[in-house]
Protein backbone atom coordinates (compact mmCIF):
# COMPACT_ATOMS: atom_id res chain seq x y z
CA UNK A 1 0.00 0.00 0.00
CA UNK A 2 1.45 3.55 -0.66
CA UNK A 3 -0.34 5.52 2.10
CA UNK A 4 -2.59 6.79 -0.68
CA UNK A 5 -6.32 7.58 1.35
CA UNK A 6 -8.58 6.42 -1.29
CA UNK A 7 -7.27 2.85 -1.42
CA UNK A 8 -10.70 0.72 -0.17
CA UNK A 9 -8.40 -2.05 0.21
CA UNK A 10 -10.49 -4.72 -2.13
CA UNK A 11 -7.64 -6.57 -3.65
CA UNK A 12 -8.91 -9.82 -5.16
CA UNK A 13 -6.18 -12.18 -3.70
CA UNK A 14 -7.56 -12.55 -0.55
CA UNK A 15 -10.27 -14.35 0.78
CA UNK A 16 -13.78 -12.99 1.60
CA UNK A 17 -13.05 -12.00 5.46
CA UNK A 18 -17.11 -11.23 7.00
CA UNK A 19 -17.61 -7.60 7.37
CA UNK A 20 -19.96 -5.12 8.95
CA UNK A 21 -19.89 -2.38 6.80
CA UNK A 22 -21.31 1.37 8.06
CA UNK A 23 -21.92 2.87 4.92
CA UNK A 24 -23.81 5.60 3.34
CA UNK A 25 -26.45 3.15 1.74
CA UNK A 26 -26.82 1.61 5.64
CA UNK A 27 -27.28 5.08 6.95
CA UNK A 28 -30.18 5.95 4.53
CA UNK A 29 -31.79 3.02 4.95
CA UNK A 30 -31.90 3.48 8.64
CA UNK A 31 -32.76 6.66 8.46
CA UNK A 32 -35.97 5.77 6.14
CA UNK A 33 -36.85 3.44 8.80
CA UNK A 34 -36.61 6.13 11.71
CA UNK A 35 -38.72 8.52 9.92
CA UNK A 36 -41.47 6.10 9.55
CA UNK A 37 -41.27 4.87 13.29
CA UNK A 38 -43.89 6.86 15.51
CA UNK A 39 -40.79 6.71 18.00
CA UNK A 40 -38.68 8.80 15.08
CA UNK A 41 -35.44 7.32 15.47
CA UNK A 42 -34.06 3.37 14.73
CA UNK A 43 -31.63 1.11 16.69
CA UNK A 44 -29.54 -1.18 13.91
CA UNK A 45 -27.47 -3.75 16.03
CA UNK A 46 -24.00 -4.97 14.90
CA UNK A 47 -24.20 -7.56 17.94
CA UNK A 48 -26.65 -10.12 18.94
CA UNK A 49 -28.33 -9.41 22.39
CA UNK A 50 -26.09 -11.49 24.84
CA UNK A 51 -23.05 -10.35 23.29
CA UNK A 52 -20.95 -8.49 25.89
CA UNK A 53 -20.51 -5.46 24.13
CA UNK A 54 -23.62 -3.86 23.00
CA UNK A 55 -22.57 -2.09 19.35
CA UNK A 56 -25.14 -0.12 17.59
CA UNK A 57 -26.15 2.44 15.41
CA UNK A 58 -29.10 5.23 16.52
CA UNK A 59 -30.45 7.27 14.35
CA UNK A 60 -32.47 9.98 15.10
CA UNK A 61 -34.88 12.20 13.63
CA UNK A 62 -35.99 15.74 15.19
CA UNK A 63 -38.97 15.01 17.08
CA UNK A 64 -37.80 11.96 18.46
CA UNK A 65 -38.10 11.50 22.30
CA UNK A 66 -35.51 9.62 24.27
CA UNK A 67 -36.67 9.71 28.19
CA UNK A 68 -34.16 10.34 30.48
CA UNK A 69 -32.67 7.48 31.75
CA UNK A 70 -29.36 5.79 33.15
CA UNK A 71 -27.74 3.03 32.98
CA UNK A 72 -26.77 0.75 36.35
CA UNK A 73 -24.98 -2.37 36.05
CA UNK A 74 -23.85 -4.95 38.73
CA UNK A 75 -20.58 -4.78 37.80
CA UNK A 76 -19.24 -1.41 39.07
CA UNK A 77 -18.04 0.60 36.05
CA UNK A 78 -19.83 -1.29 33.26
CA UNK A 79 -22.75 0.93 32.89
CA UNK A 80 -20.40 3.33 31.01
CA UNK A 81 -22.04 4.43 27.60
CA UNK A 82 -20.49 5.74 24.51
CA UNK A 83 -21.36 8.66 21.94
CA UNK A 84 -19.77 8.97 18.42
CA UNK A 85 -22.09 11.08 15.74
CA UNK A 86 -21.58 9.82 11.90
CA UNK A 87 -23.61 12.15 10.53
CA UNK A 88 -25.63 14.93 11.57
CA UNK A 89 -25.88 16.32 15.02
CA UNK A 90 -27.02 15.28 18.11
CA UNK A 91 -28.01 17.14 21.69
CA UNK A 92 -26.86 15.20 24.71
CA UNK A 93 -28.70 16.58 28.09
CA UNK A 94 -26.85 15.53 31.23
CA UNK A 95 -29.60 15.67 34.29
CA UNK A 96 -29.26 15.58 37.95
CA UNK A 97 -31.64 13.44 39.65
CA UNK A 98 -34.45 15.98 40.24
CA UNK A 99 -34.49 16.13 36.43
CA UNK A 100 -32.55 19.62 35.58
CA UNK A 101 -30.48 19.69 33.26
CA UNK A 102 -26.64 20.40 34.30
CA UNK A 103 -24.66 20.25 31.48
CA UNK A 104 -25.71 20.02 27.23
CA UNK A 105 -23.10 19.29 24.52
CA UNK A 106 -23.57 19.25 21.19
CA UNK A 107 -21.81 16.32 19.15
CA UNK A 108 -21.34 17.06 15.30
CA UNK A 109 -20.20 14.97 12.64
CA UNK A 110 -18.69 18.27 11.28
CA UNK A 111 -18.18 19.47 14.30
CA UNK A 112 -15.21 20.00 16.87
CA UNK A 113 -17.15 17.55 19.50
CA UNK A 114 -18.37 14.04 17.45
CA UNK A 115 -18.46 12.00 20.83
CA UNK A 116 -18.58 11.41 24.41
CA UNK A 117 -18.52 8.50 26.82
CA UNK A 118 -21.14 8.88 29.52
CA UNK A 119 -19.90 7.53 33.45
CA UNK A 120 -22.29 4.58 34.88
CA UNK A 121 -25.06 6.31 36.77
CA UNK A 122 -25.55 9.68 34.14
CA UNK A 123 -28.95 10.78 33.95
CA UNK A 124 -29.31 11.91 30.16
CA UNK A 125 -31.31 12.34 27.23
CA UNK A 126 -30.76 12.96 23.62
CA UNK A 127 -32.23 15.45 20.86
CA UNK A 128 -31.74 15.05 17.21
CA UNK A 129 -30.92 18.50 15.86
CA UNK A 130 -30.78 17.24 12.45
CA UNK A 131 -32.14 15.12 9.73
CA UNK A 132 -31.40 11.76 9.44
CA UNK A 133 -28.70 12.03 12.52
CA UNK A 134 -26.47 8.34 13.07
CA UNK A 135 -25.12 7.73 16.06
CA UNK A 136 -22.63 4.85 16.70
CA UNK A 137 -23.01 3.63 20.47
CA UNK A 138 -20.93 1.45 22.61
CA UNK A 139 -22.18 0.02 26.20
CA UNK A 140 -21.50 -3.23 27.99
CA UNK A 141 -23.99 -5.90 27.54
CA UNK A 142 -25.39 -8.35 27.27
CA UNK A 143 -29.05 -6.39 26.90
CA UNK A 144 -31.19 -7.16 28.99
CA UNK A 145 -34.35 -4.86 28.14
CA UNK A 146 -36.07 -5.06 31.53
CA UNK A 147 -33.05 -3.63 33.22
CA UNK A 148 -31.20 -1.72 30.75
CA UNK A 149 -32.65 1.58 31.58
CA UNK A 150 -32.89 3.00 35.07
CA UNK A 151 -35.70 6.21 34.18
CA UNK A 152 -36.12 9.35 35.54
CA UNK A 153 -39.33 9.25 37.09
CA UNK A 154 -40.78 12.95 36.95
CA UNK A 155 -40.67 12.44 32.79
CA UNK A 156 -43.34 11.55 30.39
CA UNK A 157 -43.36 8.12 29.11
CA UNK A 158 -42.93 8.08 25.04
CA UNK A 159 -45.42 8.33 22.57
CA UNK A 160 -47.68 10.83 25.11
CA UNK A 161 -48.48 14.27 24.31
CA UNK A 162 -46.31 15.47 27.50
CA UNK A 163 -43.62 13.85 26.01
CA UNK A 164 -43.69 15.42 22.65
CA UNK A 165 -43.60 19.23 24.32
CA UNK A 166 -41.12 17.94 26.27
CA UNK A 167 -38.67 16.56 23.13
CA UNK A 168 -39.40 20.64 21.44
CA UNK A 169 -38.49 22.03 24.63
CA UNK A 170 -34.79 20.51 25.05
CA UNK A 171 -34.39 20.58 21.43
CA UNK A 172 -35.19 24.43 21.76
CA UNK A 173 -31.83 24.65 24.44
CA UNK A 174 -29.84 24.16 21.05
CA UNK A 175 -31.19 27.00 19.41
Amino acid sequence: MDGNCNDNGTGNDQPAIKLKRLDQALFDAVAGQARSSPRLRRNHNLHAEPEPVQRFLNVLQPGTYVRPHRHLRQEPGAGFECFVVLQGAIGLLLLDGAGQVVQRERLDAGGPLRGIELAEGQFHTLVALCPNSVMFEVKQGPYIPSADKDFLPAFPAEGSPAAAAQARTWAALFG
